[in-house]
């Protein structure tokens, strides 16, 4: 790992879909090149790690990618499951590689167990047991993932109480360790202030209203764009469990984009009130402003103007 007394100020743009964080990025990144540097961006996102899914997920689109490099976006096939151990791999790997070119990251994303799965360093439970996946796999599709979940809140209720009862995958993962005789996580480990580099973490947030009308407008545009064949396509490839999981992916299947507004409002409101109770967040109110002013409002909050970093940890070996 790279020196963190020699390597830029990690930044960290989290906020809910719909809010703006690539176009703020992009604007960001403008202007720490007009300072002489060069930023990189990395997805810190559960679901654009899945090739075969941008328009779906709202990927940076292949022009925005060329004004601004992306990584960690369409990395892994649609047939794969990435668990946050696996993609806290490939993330610290490209931060330190990033840093160790003289690069300054700029992590993007609104999935928060990622966000702190890129920045910091993660309690790992044990992989699933083939076995044991199978079994749970075969009982999720006979019964669906609000049966297990009342199952799980049988068994081990403070871990349930933390899980969404249509979240197949975290039930199907909570289960699996119980099995195997791990208790599973029962707090949301979604944020530590022992970063692995300083980091400057900034929360973009949004009025109620405005945000609500740009995720109706921005359902309409995948609409637009051929999100249904992309998400037909998807199924007809054999998409994991855990690329279905994307926000949408059901309701585009039905052709029901109301039902996607819904879904997608409801999650904007769960990002929104997961942020709002980080510790050491620096939040920006996004209503109305244009990216460039609220990048020039990222920058004032950085570690380059005086400002308190998140804290480094004693350097480790490698990645989580």
């Amino acid at each position: 790992m790279a020196d963190t007394a020699s390597v830029p100020e990690l930044l960290a743009i989290f906020g809910p879909t719909g809010v703006g964080k690539t176009a703020v990025a992009i604007a960001v990144a403008e202007r720490l090149r007009e300072r002489g540097e060069d930023p990189v961006a990395i997805s810190a996102d559960a679901l654009q790690v899945y090739d075969g899914l941008p328009v779906l997920t709202g990927a940076a689109t292949a022009q925005e990618r060329a004004t601004l490099e992306h990584r960690l976006v369409g990395v892994l096939p649609l047939g794969e499951s990435c668990t946050a151990g696996r993609y806290a791999q490939l993330a610290h790997a490209e931060i330190d590689s990033a840093l160790a070119a003289g690069r300054r990251p700029i992590v993007v994303g609104g999935t928060g167990l990622y966000l702190r799965a890129a920045l910091a360093t993660l309690d790992l439970r044990p992989p699933p047991d083939p076995e044991i996946r199978a079994r749970w796999t075969v009982e999720l599709t006979l019964q669906g993932a609000p049966a297990l979940h009342r199952l799980l809140t049988r068994r081990a209720p403070e871990a349930a109480a933390r899980i969404d009862a249509n979240d197949a995958q975290r039930v199907v993962r909570a289960l699996e360790l119980l099995d195997a005789g791990f208790e599973p996580p029962a707090g949301e480990q979604l944020w530590t202030e022992d970063t692995r580099h300083p980091t400057r973490l900034i929360g973009l947030t949004m009025e109620r209203e405005a945000l609500n009308v740009r995720i109706e407008r921005r359902v309409d545009e995948m609409f637009e764009r051929g999100v249904e064949d992309e998400v037909r396509g998807a199924e007809r490839r054999g998409a994991s469990a855990g690329a279905r999981q994307a926000v949408g992916y059901a309701e585009v299947l039905a052709g029901d984009p109301a039902a996607m507004k819904t879904r997608t409002r409801r999650y904007a409101k769960r990002q929104l009130a997961w942020m709002r109770k980080l510790p050491g967040v620096t939040l920006l109110d996004a209503t109305g402003r244009t990216p460039d002013d609220v990048a020039a409002e990222v920058l004032l909050a950085s570690l380059d103007s005086g400002s308190t970093p998140g804290r480094a940890p004693p350097r480790t070996s490698g990645p989580a």
